[in-house]
This record gives C-alpha cells, structure tokens and sequence, in this order.
C-alpha cells in the first residue's frame, strides 16, 4: 500500500480545519445545457483519479507527537464515494443555486476517505446544468487545483477522454500577487528541508565569507518582515469583520467584460488588477455606509503563488504559496483615489519578501504542536477581514464533456477569524468576481456584489487624468 508523509506546509492547512471554517476550495462551472454524465464520469477516473495520487487517497494521522500525517491508498475507494449527480431544487434558478453552493460548502469531508467531491447539478435554468466541486486546501494550493480542474475541460467539443491538450495550462509566470509578478527570493523557500539548507550554507560560509555577509543581511531583512508581520495590527470591528460561525452565503457578480476593465486600467496608468482591487474597496465601501456602521480601512489576506506556472505540475500536487497583507483602501473616499492608492499600495508589496517569508512561517507552523500552530494562525487572521484570491483562466472557450463551460467561479477557504473571502477569475474575455460569507455577519452578499458592479461602473466613468511621471511604465495587466 502506497503511503507518503506530509509537507509540513501542506500539515499545516489540513490542522487549519475548524466547522467554523472549513479549509476546502470550492469551484463552480455553468453550463447552458446538460453534460454527459457517463463521459464525465470516465474523464474525472482518468484525468484527477488516476493521475493524481491525492485523490485516491486519505489522511493517516501518525501515533507519534509532532510526526506529521501520511497520505495513503484508500483501500474501499470507489469514484461513486465522490462524484455525485443531483437535481437543482425548484426552480431552478440562480437565487437556487447559491442556496445549493453555500448549503454543500458547510459539509465538513469525512477524513476517512479522499478529501474531495464533485457534484453534477442537472436542472439550472431552462435546460443548463453546473458542477460544484470541493478539494480540501491540504491537497494542493489554489493555482494546483486550478489547473487540475481545467484539465478535466478540452479546447473543442469532440476531444477524447485522454489527458487534456496543453494549450489548457495556465499563462506561464513568476512568483504572483493577484496575478502580478513578485521578486524572487532564496530563503525560506523550501523550509521543509531545512535541515539540508542549512548544512549547504554552513558550508558556502566556511569557503566564503561575502556569502556569510549575504546570507545575515538576508536573515536579517526576512526577520523584520517576519517581525512586521505579526506585529500589524488588527482591523477594526465593522459589518463585515467578526467571529464566524457555520453558516455561508455566496454571490457572484455578472461577466464583466475584461476589454472595459482594460480601458480602464490603461486610462489611468493602472493595471487590471489595480482595477478590480479598487472596485472591490469601493463595493465594500458603500456596503458599510449602507449598513450605517464605522466605515474603515480593512486587510484583505492575498496568497502569493509560489510555483511556476510554466511548468507541469507535480503529480503529488502541494501548497506552494505564501499570503501578503493588502490594506484595502476602503475608508478612502472616491473612486479615483482609490484606485491610486489601490495601486501604490500594490507597488509596494511587489517590492516586498511578504509572501515568501509568510511560507515559511507557515510550513514551520506544521511542524509544532497543534496548539501553537493555533496560536499563530489566530494571531494572522485576526489581523484581516477578508481573503483575496485571483486565477486565470484559458482566454478561450473550453467544453467538459463536449458541453461548452459558459462560466467558471471559485471561493478560497478563509481561516481563524477571517469571515469573507473574495475571488476573481477569468476566461474568455470576462471577470466574474464570487463572494463568499459568513451568514450572520453578511446575510445578503448579493448587495456587495451589485456595490462593485456599480463601483467599475463609476469608474469607467471617469475622465482621464494627468499621467503620473515615472521613470518605468507600470506592468500591462496580468489577466488577459
């Protein structure tokens, strides 16, 4: 029986469980008509089942203190145990299907089987259908399951049930922040062989001594950030921020088309995510006001991507990412300055080592106890409202099944005390935007999603202003 001991990045995020908060990724697929259930059913055997490992098999938790759980084969495992074909409750709308997604998100996974499932939902619309699917974070990061999922999907309708065509991977990168590229940095990169790292640099600093003086200002400089980090301070109380409970609502916004967004973006010397980013402050900006309570600058926890997208990914999948904190300008008044601050604040972080050392932060924290990892996860989250994710998507039409996919969304999991989490996907030439809340603290997370339609509205509005002098030109947008 084939059995593989975790990362401890990857321990980390399967002790992160709480039912307050669930560490599973949640996608969700819209057809305008139904898809072949025997077909799909044979591409996700070949294409996830048999290809990654992790998904035939379950978590074994070791008997020894401070030993990490193992991945081993499920003995009765059986594709029926995770694919399942259900109806859309009456009738069968959209309002339906949220109540469906958010109903299905609150199901913690048995632990005794594979930590996954796929639901085909028959009867949305008029004669459409959709796919809820729910991998625990433990598996893999966001951007692994992306395109572990896309490669369930084909570039045309009569493809084969084989591997998928490789023109489905992602757009290749480096290190990402919402879709921007970060500085690459060499500490703390593999904190899972620490050992070995510090054996290999004990023994460059014996023979050098210029990378003695390297290596302790890089140590120094990731220590202040690691300091900074857990020294920022908590956001304020507000509508939106508070202790979660079991509860989840979710929302999306409509396709907004990515062409306007750029025209945005390029009018005013910004990117596409600067754009996006701005409208999402300002959509929970008008909320708040809504709600009649403080209105104040809020965190939103950004995870960083860490693997290179140019390259296939491994068939034992894994977390390869870090988290920024990005202050949300959303106690700035008007949707121009926002969006400047949005962007000078996005700057700053691609200047920064965040991400990486926050990696490292975390992959030490699955090799403590479980208390102090607690501890630490608790001392993060309470310092953010909400998480803010971003993926991209094939720029073309793709079909699961030989049925074309109309539209795709997602909603990472949140942790401790983070009760929102906010992502943005594209494909084929639109954005839609998902929101996912907790119940008590934001019943109608519809009303958000409308305030940041409204907010891109506003600013496509805008006049163009005055070019900002600089000595290099902003990056172009990295969703295309």
């Amino acid at each position: 029986m084939t059995s593989t001991r975790f990362s401890s990045a990857d321990a980390a995020w399967l002790r992160m469980d709480q039912p307050t908060n669930l560490m599973v990724i949640t996608s969700l697929s819209l057809f305008d008509s139904p898809v072949d259930w025997a077909r799909f059913r044979e591409i996700t055997q070949r294409r996830l089942v048999d290809r990654y490992p992790r998904f035939r098999q379950r978590v074994v938790e070791s008997r020894l203190p401070l030993r990490p759980p193992k991945w081993q084969d499920d003995p009765d495992f059986a594709l029926e145990h995770h694919l399942h074909h259900i109806a859309l409750p009456a009738p069968g709308d959209e309002a339906a299907l949220r109540a469906l997604v958010s109903d299905i998100m609150t199901l913690p996974l048995d632990h005794n089987r594979p930590l996954w499932h796929i639901y085909m939902v028959d009867g949305f619309g008029p004669s459409g259908a959709a796919t809820i699917a729910r991998m625990h974070h433990c598996i893999a990061d966001g951007v692994a399951l992306a395109r572990v999922l896309l490669s369930l999907t084909d570039s045309e309708p009569d493809a084969g049930i084989g591997p998928a065509a490789a023109a489905l991977r992602l757009p290749a990168t480096r290190l990402r922040i919402g879709g921007v590229p970060l500085p690459r940095t060499r500490l703390l990169s593999r904190t899972a062989d620490l050992g070995l790292t510090v054996a290999r640099q004990g023994a460059e600093i014996a023979t050098s001594p210029s990378h003695a003086a390297r290596l302790a200002g890089a140590v120094a400089r990731d220590g202040a950030t690691a300091l900074r980090l857990l020294l920022t301070p908590a956001d304020a109380a507000t509508a939106i921020k508070g202790d979660p409970g079991i509860s989840r609502r979710v929302a999306w916004t409509r396709p907004l088309p990515l062409a306007e967004i750029k025209t945005i973006a390029h009018r005013h010397d910004a990117t596409v995510n600067d754009v996006l980013l701005a409208g999402v402050a300002g959509g929970l900006r008008h909320y708040l006001q809504e709600c009649g309570g403080p209105v104040a600058e809020i965190q939103a926890m950004v995870p960083v991507n860490l693997r290179p997208l140019d390259r296939p990914i491994p068939s034992d999948l894994g977390n390869r990412f870090g988290l920024v904190m990005l202050p949300l300008p959303v106690g700035t008044s008007g949707a121009y300055r926002r969006l400047t601050e949005v962007h000078r604040r996005m700057n700053e972080i691609k200047q920064g080592r965040d991400g990486q050392v926050s990696y490292g932060i975390l992959s030490l924290a699955g090799l403590v106890p479980e208390a102090v990892e607690r501890a630490v996860i608790d001392v993060f989250s309470g310092k953010g409202t909400a998480v803010m994710t971003n993926v991209i998507g094939p720029a073309e039409i793709v079909y699961m099944a030989g049925t074309p996919v109309r539209s795709v969304l997602f909603w990472a999991p949140t942790s401790g005390h983070i009760g929102m989490s906010v992502s943005i996907f594209s494909y084929r030439g639109e954005v839609t935007v998902g929101l996912m809340v907790d119940a008590a603290l934001v019943p109608d997370p519809d009303a958000i999603a409308q305030h940041l339609e409204r907010e891109l509205e506003a600013l496509a509005a805008l006049p163009q202003k005055g070019r900002r002098r600089s000595a290099r030109r902003p990056r172009e947008p990295a969703i295309r």
